[in-house]
């Protein structure tokens, strides 16, 4: 608040970029603060997170036959991505406080109205990303059981992964799939500004329900059709309850903008009279 308070707009009511640069710097220095205590949970729970990660590996050398292991190839290999994956879960504990410092950085350009509509748009969207990196966490297994399955078993072969390229494929994973489960919340937000209405939405529904079945085919190959559908269903209800929300909101602008219509009518109405008596 005393960063916000310190921006003053000058008599033109603009802000000068000198304060608009305090203000900024202010904001990240508060993130990094908040990422402190998250790389530092991220360090110490690296090497169970690095075991569970790394599960689907110990399970195919079990049902397999056949060597499934990390490699790090340099002296310092591991001691750096210990320090990587420490960083990237920092930024994602923090997410909370950075994407607040964001939005607490835009908030004195916006309206009031506008302003009820981004923090709204925040609250939902931690959760929601936060709901498909667990959802990635999920189907990760299948996936690596999956990519691997054609490794020859027969030859007495070996699946020596470099650990960056392993651990970097499952949080690209994990991040789309928390993308992924934004995408209501930015549909809700092209409506709710009057680009898209919901309708619109609802007309597309064969794709969407083709797009989703073939990226959960992609992210859950597995033998079984369930991993498929769990992964499906959540999507498909996010979209469409999302565009639900979108068409009940339509209507509520619809009865809005023809309130005001009879309004303004009546207005009409009313002014008549009194001009033809002045008139007279």
């Amino acid at each position: 608040m005393g960063a916000t308070k310190g921006r003053k707009a000058n008599p033109e009511g603009r802000m000068p970029l000198k304060a608009h640069l305090i203000e900024a710097r202010n904001r990240l220095f508060k993130s990094a603060l908040a990422m402190i205590p998250g790389v530092v949970l991220g360090w110490i729970i690296y090497d169970p997170l690095l075991f569970a990660v790394t599960q689907p590996l110990r399970d195919i050398s079990e049902s397999r036959g056949i060597v499934a292991a990390l490699n790090f190839p340099g002296v310092a290999s591991s001691f750096d991505l210990k320090l990587q994956v420490s960083l990237i879960l920092g930024l994602v504990i923090a997410s909370p406080v950075w994407i607040y410092q964001l939005w607490a950085f835009i908030t004195p350009g916006l309206t009031k109205k506008e302003r009820h509509y981004t923090l709204s748009y925040m609250f939902a969207s931690v959760p929601l990303f936060l709901a498909g990196i667990y959802a990635g966490w999920l189907i990760w297994p299948n996936i690596v059981k999956a990519l691997t399955s054609f490794t020859p078993a027969e030859t007495d072969s070996a699946n020596l992964m470099q650990a960056m390229d392993y651990l970097q494929f499952a949080l690209q994973l994990m991040l789309f799939m928390g993308v992924a489960f934004l995408v209501p919340v930015l549909l809700f937000a092209l409506n709710a500004i009057g680009l898209v209405r919901g309708k619109t939405y609802l007309k597309a529904w064969r794709f969407t329900i083709l797009g989703v079945t073939i990226v959960s085919a992609m992210a859950a190959p597995g033998s079984d059709v369930m991993s498929m559908f769990f992964l499906a269903a959540p999507l498909l209800v996010l979209y469409f309850g999302a565009i639900g929300l979108c068409i009940l909101n339509d209507k509520r602008k619809d009865r809005r903008d023809a309130k005001k219509v009879k309004e303004s009518e009546a207005n009409a109405d009313v002014a008549t009279p009194s001009t033809d008596l002045e008139k007279l």
